[in-house]
């Protein structure tokens, strides 16, 4: 009997109710349920969870040494089970040599395409370098029209300096007659003088021959002479015709830069054959960026217009303010007069020094001229020398604030050296073409014009190529260039590289577990993703899917619905099977959702904003084509678009690091555009992105939102605490004192892996309570402080009802549909969805002023509908208060209770970049143009 079944009994991790469920093998399956219900803790920590640590189990107990044990997640069995592979959101490579090409591999293709049909091009004049054994010469020379008379030259000195005088007597001494001369013949045995300081070329006549049968083996030896003299350079001189120039190895013949072999690792950015030597392969530097030191120049000097490491004004005394005066007084320079009104060449003192300029530094009125008599270095030259010769990782990171990355100047940011980027195929070399979109790299590969040989070579690799590439645009990532580095890639984009490569291996009963792939992707392209999947499970796979999109579960062959609600009130399965399934079902809401029982709101009218507007102009970020946008403030804008027309650039690199470093004072450089207008009209800005909260468990809700302050000071007046004279750090399990010292407070313990996650154990010690005995003593209203942060926000918020301080923090968390948390939940456990809404309750626990602007990108990830209805509410909240909330956003529920939309398109990467249309969601729904609008109408 073949298995065609997994079957899972008593699952129990995290708020699992011990679960039951059987699902069929080898179909598409969408695990779905309110966030926080448990989807994950079923798919990832079981199911996956369980594949992975019986494959581990098969290996050698040498392979096992390595690996350390794998928990057996809380289950009685699973029956059925296959080799699992998870593709998640959370493991996207932020390193700085990582690019779309290496993730995919298709850049190792890329090298060993250029490494063997690769046209090698000289670097300083760009003529085609031809590489030719003796007996090509010899054909080629044979091939001359008989009785042509040609003679033999040696070039020995090509365009050197000097009066050459050794060579000359080298030459005489090997018997040799005749030399040429910057192209004039002398006769050996005559004094030949050069002027010393100016470049000659000495070519030596090795021979003279007129063309004909007979003289082949004459012509094979005096080619082979040649070539032991210049060390593969051979120049035949045709008489009455022109000259021939050949190489033996890959060398320009005029310039004589050598190429060696054409290998794989001279295209690889990685590896010094490669790299370009300036920046290692890096392709950009990070440089001292003085806009960055003189953030606001309506600043006087004195008043602190100058913001760099160490080169605060503060007092007096300070060493910064020694040097300004100095400067001051030698030359002038007012230091009361704003930055904007001084001369570049006053401000250039402060910035890059005063050369060779001597310095009369004053402590207090009086001058120590021998003490102090020195040349000030400037700001500049101070903090790189001062970051080059530092070794302390704070210090380092403090003068980076004052960075900026720009181009390295020796390969314009294209990472290899010169060499490598002088070979081309098709007319490209291997940087222009990882510069193109996807689309286009397919593009020339199918209309590429190769020879024969060239065909024979190349297609097999072609061929893997284009399929790779192949993948990448099935799933939606066809506006992707390969040069772009993989640290700017989002969740949803990395997780659907990394299934186009699964694709790619085309391996077939194996179990995939996939996190949400539809996010980032705009409803058009939805189908493609669908398609993917579906030939992923045609190939004989499992897919289970954890997702809320509506599509995808129109598409699933099986849906489990868990809930009914989240946290402790769900972990158990509510409906299973069709969608006409999960319809039916009374207890699912997402069943009530899909079937329109429950569904969110239009709005019955769409606020005009307070008049005012944020108008940013000639913006050109990325792909962004020299537009125009207005923002109205006081509402609720959604901007939208396919994936990859321009929306992060817009709002993440122009909009939200312009206005974070005019009212935040953030040190960051926005984008490129002409000007922003409006910006008077706000007064801060609050970015409330997918990062998380924390990198260690001891990041948790009840320390990001502050409220775990509260907490520790209510345990401090408590009695207890007042008889043993404690205070609120006894609270904290980050300091000494009250914490477990075995795990620091950790209440875990981290064992290293070698190349692996590292496995975190509980603490022998406390039992994983993070605290000593007696910090655990202390109790209010008979919880321990370990008990209080083991509460979820929901229960929280009953106990703490007659402290307003810490219930009104609890309670926004409770709002934003957090309440199934644990107050004390380390982040490393919440998912990107859950870490944006912490962040989202934190700034709205804060009193909004009305002038705050909240930039929100993809807020709805890894939100269920219900949740997402609880997030608009709480958005439509925050424009009400006459706030402004800027939202980059696909989901169409979102898109149409949104007061204004900005709809960039058409398509993605080069064909994208413009406005296409805006207005309110009417407006957009009646445009023809835009692919939002389409779907769009559906929904109005």
């Amino acid at each position: 009997m073949p298995i065609n079944e997994i079957i899972i009994k008593g699952a129990r991790e995290h708020n699992l109710k011990n679960v039951d469920l059987t699902i069929p093998r080898d179909k598409l399956i969408v695990m779905t349920g309110l966030s926080g219900s448990g989807k994950s803790s079923l798919a990832f920590d079981t199911i996956y969870a369980d594949g992975q640590r019986r494959y581990v189990e098969s290996l050698s107990s040498y392979a096992r040494m390595f690996l350390g044990q794998m928990d057996k997640p809380d289950v009685d069995s699973i029956e059925g089970l296959s080799p699992a592979i998870s593709i998640d959101q959370k493991t996207t490579s932020k390193n700085p040599r990582s690019t779309v090409g290496t993730v995919t591999e298709i850049y190792d293709y890329l090298r060993l395409l250029y490494a063997r049909i690769g046209v090698p091009h000289c670097p300083v004049c760009g003529r085609e370098i031809k590489q030719q054994t003796v007996d090509q010469i010899v054909d080629q020379l044979m091939a001359l029209e008989e009785g042509t008379k040609i003679q033999l030259l040696a070039p020995i000195v090509r365009g050197r300096k000097g009066t050459h005088q050794k060579e000359f007597e080298q030459a005489r001494k090997s018997g040799y007659v005749r030399v040429r001369v910057d192209g004039i013949t002398y006769d050996l045995s005559e004094n030949i003088e050069l002027e010393k300081n100016k470049k000659h070329t000495i070519e030596i006549v090795v021979d003279r021959l007129v063309i004909k049968e007979s003289v082949k083996s004459r012509l094979t030896d005096s080619i082979e002479t040649v070539s032991a003299l210049t060390g593969g350079l051979v120049t035949a001189d045709v008489i009455g015709g022109e000259e021939m120039t050949f190489s033996q190895s890959y060398a320009c013949p005029e310039h004589g830069v050598s190429i060696g072999e054409l290998a794989p690792r001279m295209f690889s950015f990685n590896n010094p054959y490669g790299a370009c030597e300036k920046c290692t392969g890096l392709g950009v530097f990070k440089k001292i960026d003085p806009d960055l030191i003189v953030p606001n120049k309506n600043l006087s000097i004195s008043e602190g217009a100058i913001k760099a490491s160490g080169w605060n004004v503060s007092d007096d005394s300070s060493i910064a303010n020694m040097y300004f005066r100095a400067i001051s007084e030698e030359y002038g320079v007012p230091l009361d007069k704003p930055v904007s009104e001084l001369t570049e060449e006053q401000l250039g003192l402060f910035l890059y020094g005063t050369g060779d300029h001597k310095l009369h530094l004053s402590r207090g009125s009086k001058f120590y001229k021998a003490e102090y008599d020195s040349a000030f270095e400037g700001i500049i030259p101070n903090l790189e020398r001062r970051y080059k010769e530092s070794n302390s990782d704070w210090s380092k990171a403090d003068i980076e604030s004052n960075m900026t990355e720009e181009a390295c100047p020796a390969c314009k940011g294209r990472r290899l050296r010169p060499e490598s980027l002088s070979v081309t195929v098709g007319g490209l070399n291997i940087a222009e073409l990882c510069d193109k979109s996807v689309v286009s790299v397919l593009g020339f590969l199918e209309s590429i014009d190769l020879t024969e040989r060239e065909k024979l070579i190349g297609e097999r690799i072609i061929k893997e190529i284009k399929d790779r590439l192949g993948f990448l645009a099935s799933v939606g990532l066809e506006y992707l260039t390969l040069s772009r580095s993989a640290g700017t890639l989002s969740g949803g984009e990395s997780q659907r590289i990394r299934l186009a490569t699964q694709i790619g291996s085309s391996l077939v009963g194996v179990l995939y577990i996939l996190d949400e792939p539809s996010i980032g992707l705009h409803q058009r392209d939805n189908d493609k993703l669908i398609a993917t999947l579906k030939r992923l499970r045609d190939l004989g796979n499992t897919l289970i899917v954890v997702e809320h999109d509506e599509d995808t579960m129109y598409a699933a062959d099986h849906i489990v619905d868990i809930g009914p609600g989240a946290g402790i009130h769900g972990g158990e399965v509510v409906a299973q099977g069709t969608v006409e399934d999960i319809k039916a079902s009374e207890r699912s809401i997402t069943g009530q959702y899909l079937s329109g029982r429950r569904k969110i709101p239009v709005p019955t009218e769409r606020r005009k904003g307070n008049g005012k507007f944020l108008t940013v102009k000639g913006a050109r970020q990325n792909n962004l084509k020299n537009i125009d946008v207005k923002i109205p403030l006081g509402t609720f804008t959604c901007v939208t678009g396919v994936s990859g027309s321009g929306k992060s650039s817009l709002v993440n690199e122009i909009i939200n690091k312009y206005l974070s470093a005019k009212l935040n004072r953030a040190k960051v450089r926005a984008g490129e555009f002409d000007k922003m207008e409006g910006v008077s009209h706000l007064d801060k800005v609050i970015n409330i992105d997918q990062s998380p909260i924390g990198r260690t468990p001891r990041s948790n809700p009840a320390t990001y939102t502050g409220v775990f302050t509260d907490i520790r000071e209510l345990f401090a007046q408590t009695q207890d605490a007042k008889m043993k004279g404690y205070n609120s750090g006894r609270f904290s399990f980050n300091v000494k004192g009250g914490r477990c010292e075995a795990c620091e407070g950790d209440g875990i313990i981290k064992i290293e892996m070698h190349f692996l996650p590292d496995v975190y154990v509980p603490c022998e010690v406390c039992g994983g309570k993070r605290y000593n005995r007696e910090t655990l003593e202390v109790k209010y209203k008979g919880k321990s402080i370990y008990d209080v942060l083991e509460m979820t926000v929901e229960e929280g918020v009953q106990f703490f009802t007659n402290m307003p301080k810490i219930q009104r923090k609890l309670q926004t968390l409770y709002e934003v549909g957090l309440g199934y948390v644990k107050i004390g939940q380390p982040a490393t456990t919440l998912s990107g969805g859950e870490a944006q809404r912490v962040k989202l309750a934190t700034e709205l626990a804060k009193r909004a002023t009305g002038r705050t602007i909240y930039i929100l990108d993809e807020p709805t990830t890894g939100l269920h509908t219900a949740d997402v209805h609880k997030l608009i509410e709480v958005l439509q909240r925050l424009a009400d208060a006459g706030n402004t909330v800027l939202v980059i956003e696909h989901n169409l529920d979102v898109i149409k209770t949104a007061d204004h939309i900005i709809d960039l398109g058409p398509e993605g990467g080069d064909k994208g970049g413009t406005v296409v249309c805006t207005g309110t969601p009417e407006e957009i729904a009646a445009c023809e143009e835009s692919y939002t609008g389409m779907y769009l109408k559906k929904m109005l």
